[in-house]
């Protein structure tokens, strides 16, 4: 049986303690807060040991797309039961894959804990100890990010577990409101802790920055503002954070929408934060993205596939630049299922787990799309609520007056939504967005109805795990799953 993501640690202080018992010699080689938190370079190693975390299959290597594009419209993936099942709206609290997400990102949560309450006690840079701090409170934000928006009420684990018999190795459930605001906390310290991206030595790039803090901090905001617990001022604050990303001018649209996913140009001036991967040769993780959503001729599984009602329709002949990089329904003269083909590695080795690309969690036209956003939510008649999406459409090559949004073709708050929902499908395609920007702009039943599926109300969550619930008596489960 699996354990616990949060029995884990405490097994460990368990057989430590076990160990003590038998044997008198002490342990030197074991590395504990006391003997290794002591320089700088102990700092650096532990952020690198959070962001670990995130390279895993079972995290931001896959599991991210497998939970937030499957249970959407522009993704195929049955392969597996388990994939079958959120792909077509029947998972169960068994369902594996929802399981490794709770459990990755409760992994990455306890690792930032640790950095976040022990680094502060290290004598170095300031700055950079801060810079550290803000690392770890901006990827423990993320991970209760990941959590919230997907289960609802879940634990909120704010410090190490100590020792075994720890309050915290058997944790019930917080309000989701305090999960956000507790998000809202670690985010804010991270903005004014992090260095801003340009500061960023060169050998850290892929390490948190300010402007990512904002960005987050800004789609965070804009998520709270649709749920049943939002705060007057939700919108209005993502529309501050996201004006200071766009202000510090430090992030642009790259001039070809090509060159966001060129992996020659890795961590440029559109990427805002990504999961770094490979080459393995510099010691860092490769990935399978490619491998997964590659059809056989190119090297890949064909494990997954671009729904093919979103590669009919989801863009028009003028809209060809993304289509025809996002997708491709032939290799060479044969036809094929269309499939993802966004994410393009020139090193990659076919049937291999090597691909060398970044996985994109933050970028500046997802800035500019939420900008838009909220101000058509603060004020639907403000004409400068079109500027971020048009700048987008622009880069795409919609730059004809008539493909431009203006309140002729789009007239009322929910006719803006509704090109809203299709613009960030077309310019996000398969980048983990999908499932919580339906839900947020209030179309996910809408949308999923249109090809066929029905959504049902407690579907806009889901289950907390059968494997966790069965070792913590402790956690409830949410509401029309088995209680």
């Amino acid at each position: 049986m699996k354990k616990s993501i949060f029995l884990i640690a405490g097994a460990g202080l368990m057989m430590m303690a076990s160990c003590k018992k038998q044997l008198e010699e002490q342990a030197f080689s074991f590395l504990t807060p006391s003997n290794f938190y002591k320089n700088a370079a102990d700092a650096q190693t532990a952020i690198n040991g959070v962001f670990s975390a995130m390279q895993t299959q079972t995290h931001y290597q896959r599991t991210v797309w497998l939970i937030s594009e499957l249970p959407a419209d522009n993704l195929v993936g049955i392969t597996t039961q388990e994939r079958a099942d959120l792909n077509q709206f029947k998972w169960t609290p068994a369902n594996a894959e929802i399981y490794n997400w709770w459990r990755s990102s409760y992994l990455m949560i306890n690792r930032a804990n640790d950095v976040i309450k022990y680094v502060p006690g290290i004598n170095m840079d300031v700055t950079n100890r801060n810079h550290i701090v803000g690392n770890a409170r901006f990827l423990r934000a993320l991970g209760y990010f990941d959590l919230v928006r997907n289960f609802g009420d879940v634990p909120l684990v704010l410090r190490p577990i100590e020792t075994a018999g720890d309050s915290l190795l058997f944790p019930s459930r917080a309000p989701a409101a305090e999960v956000y605001k507790t998000i809202i906390e670690d985010l804010t310290f991270a903005e004014a802790n992090c260095l801003a991206e340009n500061k960023i030595p060169s050998g850290n790039k892929g390490m948190v920055s300010s402007g990512a803090a904002a960005t987050l901090l800004g789609k965070v905001y804009l998520q709270r503002a649709s749920t049943t617990f939002a705060e007057p001022q939700d919108n209005q604050n993502a529309l501050a954070a996201l004006n200071r990303v766009i202000a510090s001018k430090v992030y642009q649209l790259l001039p070809k929408y090509q060159d966001v996913f060129d992996n020659a140009k890795k961590n440029g001036s559109e990427h805002i934060f990504s999961v770094q991967f490979g080459p393995v040769a510099t010691g860092i993780t490769s990935n399978i993205i490619l491998r997964m959503l590659f059809p056989t001729q190119l090297g890949g599984a064909a494990a997954f596939f671009a729904n093919n009602n979103f590669f009919q329709n989801g863009y028009s002949t003028a809209d060809s630049i993304r289509k025809n990089w996002n997708m491709a329904n032939k290799v060479g003269s044969t036809n094929v299922s269309p499939f993802v083909y966004k994410y393009r590695d020139p090193s990659y080795v076919s049937n291999s787990n090597n691909s060398n690309v970044n996985w994109i969690v933050l970028r500046y036209s997802d800035v500019l799309l939420m900008q838009s956003e909220a101000m058509n939510n603060i004020n639907p008649s403000d004409p400068a609520k079109f500027a971020g999406v048009d700048s987008v459409r622009s880069r795409a090559g919609l730059k004809d007056p008539a493909q431009q949004l203006n309140f002729t073709n789009t007239a009322t708050q929910e006719a803006f939504i509704d090109s809203l929902v299709k613009d960030r499908a077309r310019e996000l395609f398969i980048e983990g967005h999908r499932r919580y920007d339906l839900i947020r702009l209030k179309r996910y039943k809408q949308v999923m109805q249109a090809l066929g599926t029905t959504v049902q109300d407690h579907q806009f969550l889901l289950p907390v795990p059968q494997t966790e619930r069965d070792i913590n008596r402790n956690l409830g489960q949410n509401l029309g799953y088995p209680q």
